[in-house]
């Protein structure tokens, strides 16, 4: 039996033990994989997992309880997630050039949580709990421990801004991080729209953080982690980084050097999905001194580790390893690159000017739209997007002034620039053809959009041609 026959087995007998239990689950299976097929996915921070790598997260590991780490679990019969927690520990550890690796989060922001408590008991909670008890000779009060609650939870972490590319979990308000920790951001310079690192560095100097956190979610260019290092060595500050968008471009050998975190950074998180092509779930890394802490990540900040997504996460890691993988994550910049010139050929107006790395910022405001107005319409002509905030965003983070475009998803299935050009001609068509609506009194609306649906149609339809030469999964097919 061949290879793709055997996937086609496989998920087609899943969804017929599916189907008999609850069928409306099976048919929203279905449809997934037929929406995903024919949606131009642009979103940056989505890819396609590998037929193994899903298959790696249905089974009985789904069953097991495993708190605790390899070794030293608080269930008994656990052997087995030890062998699958090791092994992608293992391949994590070689892929990123780590000296520890800790691969139980079950998402980003689980990862960012651990590492900030991680830091938190390293930093702050052990020396403060050595001075209590050399105080109070190991009888602490109710007062000292209000002290030490009140020292824990006014800790300085200084992160981007959201509107220059930052992320939620780097300390805003929405967030449980930006609960934990008196924040201040840096942001971008307002003419090139790239990081001033003598900014940042004055500006930790003035604010003098507990933790400096580098790493994006909408931030199209590289970074120097050399240089962010040595500005938190210069305030005493631990050096955190964020990969979880470039993770695969870092596991790929593209950001080598300067821009490579993990050499730089005190601690190291990420997502296994996006640009790592993995399940989803997150990861930590960091060297010997952090690793005790950052294995009490359960019970202290997360419930029972997830054996199968573990599982899951040993084949994405062990695929990442293979030299294809180095070609991938170079594709993925050269396809970004060239998304970018065509975009700019066609008169689009982009964060930066350009990109070095999977994503592009368009600031749609120079079509005379919101991000939310864009977004919609053109997931209305098959091309999926997500709004974002650009710099200084007149809009704010709910309708917002741009678009965040990315190209691991595409990359997987096998464009190259040639189609990268093509699809910025549908993406300027789309946003061209549209102006904005009105609400329902009359006025100008941030939300509505006027688009002639002949367009949409003929656009989605150029997709779906484009799409259909580079079919998704094409060894699975479900009838």
């Amino acid at each position: 039996m061949s290879s793709s026959s055997a996937e086609s087995t496989a998920f087609r007998s899943a969804l017929e033990v599916v189907r008999s239990v609850e069928p409306r689950v099976a048919a929203a299976i279905g449809a997934e994989l037929t929406d995903q097929r024919e949606s131009l996915k642009l979103i940056a921070s989505e890819n396609y997992a590998s037929p193994a790598t899903l298959l790696a997260m249905g089974n009985w590991f789904s069953d097991k309880y495993a708190e605790g780490t390899v070794g030293r679990r608080f269930y008994a019969g656990c052997q087995n997630v030890d062998t699958v927690e090791a092994l992608a520990a293992e391949h994590a550890r070689e892929l990123f050039g780590a000296a520890h690796a800790y691969v139980q989060p079950h998402s980003g922001i689980d990862a960012n949580l651990v590492a900030f408590w991680a830091v938190l008991a390293d930093r702050v909670e052990a020396p403060a709990l050595r001075r209590a008890q050399a105080r109070h000779v190991n009888d602490l009060t109710e007062q000292d421990w209000y002290a030490l609650r009140r020292e824990l939870g006014n800790q300085r972490m200084l992160g981007m801004s959201l509107d220059a590319g930052g992320h939620l979990t780097h300390g805003f308000r929405p967030n449980i991080s930006g609960k934990m920790f008196d924040q201040r951001s840096y942001g971008t310079d307002p003419a090139t729209g790239l990081i001033d690192y003598d900014k940042v560095a004055e500006t930790a100097r003035e604010f003098k953080p507990l933790i400096l956190v580098g790493g994006y979610s909408a931030y199209p260019r590289k970074v120097n982690f050399r240089i962010l290092r040595e500005i938190a060595d210069s305030v005493g500050a631990t050096f955190m980084v964020d990969m979880a968008h470039f993770a695969g471009l870092v596991a790929g050998k593209v950001f080598t050097g300067d821009f490579d975190p993990v050499p730089h950074a005190h601690i190291v998180t990420t997502t296994t999905h996006k640009s790592l092509r993995g399940p989803r779930g997150g990861m930590v890394l960091c060297g010997p001194e952090l690793a005790d802490q950052v294995d009490r990540g359960c019970p202290m900040v997360l419930g029972g580790p997830l054996p199968h997504v573990m599982a899951a996460k040993a084949v994405a890691l062990a695929e990442a390893r293979r030299p294809d993988f180095a070609d991938y994550a170079q594709r993925i910049v050269n396809n970004a690159q060239a998304l970018a010139d065509g975009l700019l050929r066609r008169g689009a107006k982009l964060v930066t000017g350009g990109t070095d790395n999977h994503l592009v910022l368009i600031d749609v405001t120079s079509y005379g739209l919101t991000g939310r107005q864009a977004e919609q319409a053109l997931l209305d002509s098959g091309i999926v997007t997500n709004r974002n905030a650009v710099p200084q965003d007149p809009n704010g983070a709910w309708y917002t002034s741009g678009i965040r475009i990315g190209t691991p998803a595409l990359t997987t299935r096998g464009l190259g620039t040639a189609q990268m050009d093509e699809t910025a001609e549908l993406i300027h068509t789309v946003l061209g053809q549209t102006t904005p609506g009105a609400g329902a009194d009359g006025t100008a609306s941030k939300a509505k959009y006027v688009l002639d649906d002949a367009v949409a149609e003929k656009v989605s339809q150029r997709a779906g041609e484009l799409l259909a030469a580079f079919p998704l999964y094409p060894s699975v097919e479900l009838s």
